[in-house]
């Protein structure tokens, strides 16, 4: 299919999407090494607060998708993208503000001084609280403009670009984090905020000069009708059950950022490179979604996603075999990273199978006018996984990875990490427990269809 074929405003939408991904991944991959080592909160409150920021973020979308389909797709984005650059420069600047004002002091420890019981430890939630309501804008807009401005016989080749641009973004975005961690410390971890906000800046000049859409479906909609719209998506029993299955693949995905850094940093060492491990998922999703989209095209979106859910419980089992190899290196790796890497690649060829058609599938659902709601709604999967994700994440971190500075000698740390690979185990049950649910919700649409059919 030829690139004219989209429209401007459609690539308009994913450029930018680039961009806004560019510089979340380069902020999330290590946003619980920023809690903890920046602000000194320990691993069970980085785990819970990087749930709730998170899972806030893919909450929000159906609201303020619905919201943005009443004032329109490109006043939405400015929107979004201003309360973005706002707070990804304070995550940068308070900090700064913080240690310029005496309050926090940097050593090798890197923790606030006198702060962990002081109300000043909490003032990041306000500036985190904009970029969730950004970044909720952007992922019902963007994702809705792809089905605004393509037809049911090119969406799945649209929403496979737009995936395609998401991970390129993905990845550039983490390709400077080992790079600023290792020469700047952990002010690297600071000032990747600042890059952060530069791109989302520089997303807003691009729409503010280039997006603009004939298709306006559903501006100057009322609150009322936004409320039947709401309840509407809220009651649709299929959409919902298909959410809460495919949030057990995103619960597994999600430790690429809630478990792995402080993972294998720990068992590693600090010459251990999370940001370069997580980009071979962008990689290869980058590689191959094009190509798996087009192989599967005659499959349906269900079957599609049935291939990916079968691989997602393997994956999780695969990085647990790392650590159980010791620490003799395998091809030039330490057994834990060439184990994270393999499980991580087959994350990013499950996340093919499945992401791409699971948008196109809500998209199909949504009426005209509606795009922002169905497709906010769809994210809905990320809330729920993200909360209890990382929440879980970081209790399991206490309990079989804890941090090495709480323990006087090697040998003490060594003994309380001898289980570490007992986390995997977790996700591999929560994975196997997804794929069956999603095998029987498949066959039951399936009579139920046909049972529709025969009436």
């Amino acid at each position: 299919m030829s690139l004219p074929k989209f429209t401007r405003a459609f690539w308009v939408a994913n450029v930018v999407e680039l961009l806004e991904r560019l510089a979340y991944y380069a902020v999330f991959i290590v946003i619980t090494l920023y809690l903890s080592n920046i602000w000194g909160f320990s691993d069970i409150e980085a785990g819970l607060i990087s749930g709730v920021f998170s899972a806030s973020l893919y909450f929000l979308p159906t609201f303020v998708g619905a919201y943005a389909d009443r004032i329109g797709f490109r006043r939405s984005i400015i929107l979004a993208f201003s309360l973005l650059t706002l707070g990804y420069f304070g995550l940068g600047l308070l900090p700064t503000l913080l240690e310029s004002a005496g309050l926090v002091s940097y050593g090798d420890t890197t923790v606030f001084s006198g702060l962990q019981e002081s109300p000043l430890r909490w003032s990041i939630v306000p500036v985190m609280i904009l970029i969730v309501v950004g970044g909720a804008f952007v992922k019902a807009v963007i994702s809705g403009t792809v089905a605004r401005e393509t037809t049911s016989e090119n969406r799945a080749r649209g929403y496979a670009i737009f995936y395609m641009m998401v991970n390129i973004g993905a990845f550039t975005g983490k390709s400077v984090v080992d790079p600023l961690r290792k020469s700047l410390g952990d002010m690297g971890l600071v000032y990747l905020n600042y890059f952060a906000a530069a791109m989302t800046l520089l997303a807003l000049i691009a729409v503010f000069f280039l997006y603009k859409s004939s298709q306006t479906q559903g501006e100057g909609k009322s609150l009322r009708e936004i409320w039947r719209g709401l309840v509407k998506v809220f009651t649709n029993v299929r959409l919902i059950v298909l959410i809460l299955i495919i949030s057990g693949f995103w619960m597994i995905q999600s430790q690429m950022y809630a478990t792995m850094p402080k993972y294998v940093i720990r068992l590693i060492g600090e010459s251990a490179s999370p940001g370069w491990y997580a980009n071979v998922n962008p990689l290869v999703v980058f590689l191959l979604v094009n190509f798996i989209t087009s192989l599967m095209a005659k499959k349906t979106a269900l079957t599609s996603m049935t291939i990916g859910m079968a691989i997602i419980p393997l994956s999780a089992l695969v990085m647990s075999l790392g650590h159980q190899l010791g620490s003799t290196p395998v091809l030039g790796m330490h057994p834990v990273a060439l184990l994270m890497v393999i499980g991580i690649a087959m994350q990013a060829l499950a996340e093919c199978f499945i992401s791409p058609r699971f948008l196109e599938y809500f998209s199909l659902q949504a009426p005209k006018g509606e795009e922002g709601l169905y497709l906010g709604f769809s994210h809905l999967h990320s809330f729920i996984s993200y909360l209890f994700a990382f929440g879980l994440s970081g209790f399991l971190l206490d309990k079989y990875c804890p941090d090495p500075r709480l323990f006087d000698s090697a040998e003490a740390y060594a003994q309380a990490t001898v289980n570490a690979h007992y986390i995997w185990y977790v996700f591999v049950g929560i994975g196997m427990i997804s794929i069956v649910a999603l095998l029987i919700y498949g066959w039951a649409t399936k009579k139920n269809d046909r049972r529709k059919q025969a009436v």
